[in-house]
């Protein structure tokens, strides 16, 4: 009997994912610009995991009205969007739904390009797929717009502009993107509260269960793991709504914890820092001081 194997499958051309789909082949071997509607996903690899060697830009219309968020919905449900950076594991199942676009962008294209740099500094393509970017009917009509304005670009004579002009296309597409992400942290502020008091219970119960002497200190990934969000997504919301990243946040936690162990117990710097999780006392000194502007056995002996 065969043996099935279930390793993900890597497809590293468009052109070759353009067949999987039993698609026309691409207008151009480095992006392409599909209505979702038109793939037809062989049997073969439906269950099946797989990456892909390129960046992918989906616009799905919603079809289902509110869309669940932990205990709460997302304001709006007019589509939504997901983005995925090359070689993310993907999968996709039988029951989904494919109404929209989705636009796969090969980094080839634009690697001679600012945006082939410039592109890793927006956070969501490492967001998770319950953390997508949904859209009110005001920004469904501008990304609509601008997709179908790329679409119209692939579909035109390729001369030496063209690649300038879709590139500059993507930039406008990416920077919308990134608004209306902002805008959703915003009109999410009551489910992000939140999740900001479920954060601050998760780091007090690490701290208060001494778990730092097992675990060693707190880490990004950990926390966004207990809030069931990506460690992107969460450092990109805690910025929006406080203005510190996921790992400041955890900076914080730290040394309050750590004052509390200066000003109440007997420990030494070293024992405190063992407590905290750090493998090596210096490295709790400097962020003790980077923070407080003061060594920690300076601000312990303050209080004696």
């Amino acid at each position: 009997m065969e043996k099935k194997d279930y390793s993900p499958l890597k497809i590293s051309s468009i052109s070759e994912l353009h067949d999987i789909l039993q698609l026309p082949k691409p207008l151009h071997p480095l992006i392409s610009l599909v209505d979702n509607t038109k793939m037809a996903i062989n049997k073969e690899f439906l269950y099946k995991s797989f990456h892909l060697g390129f960046y992918k830009i989906s616009y799905k219309f919603s079809e289902n009205g509110k869309m669940g968020y932990g205990q709460g919905y997302y304001d709006f449900n007019e589509g939504g969007m997901m983005f995925t950076a090359p070689n993310q594991i993907l999968s996709t199942d039988e029951d989904a739904q494919y109404f929209g676009f989705t636009l796969f962008i090969h980094p080839d294209f634009i690697r001679n390009y600012p945006l082939a740099q410039n592109i890793k500094k927006y956070g969501f393509f490492s967001y998770d797929t319950n953390e997508a970017l949904h859209l009110s009917e005001k920004e469904k009509v501008t990304i609509v717009g601008l997709l179908s304005t790329i679409e119209g670009e692939l579909n035109t004579t390729i001369d030496e502009a063209s690649q300038d002009i879709i590139i500059s296309y993507i930039e406008v597409l990416l920077n919308y993107s990134n608004r209306f992400y902002k805008r959703q942290f915003i009109t999410r502020k009551t489910v992000n509260n939140d999740l900001l008091a479920k954060m601050e219970y998760v780091l007090d119960t690490y701290f208060t269960q001494q778990q730092p002497l097992v675990k060693g200190l707190p880490t990004v990934e950990f926390l966004a793991s207990e809030l069931n969000l990506s460690a992107h997504y969460l450092s990109d919301m805690l910025r929006n709504l406080t203005g510190q990243n996921a790992q400041q946040h955890i900076h914080e936690k730290i040394i309050e914890k750590a004052k509390e162990y200066l000003t109440t117990t007997r420990l030494s710097v070293s024992e405190i820092a063992y407590q905290l999780g750090f493998e090596h006392s210096q490295s709790f000194n400097k962020l003790f001081k980077k923070k407080m502007n003061t060594t920690p056995l300076s601000y312990k002996q303050s209080f004696n």
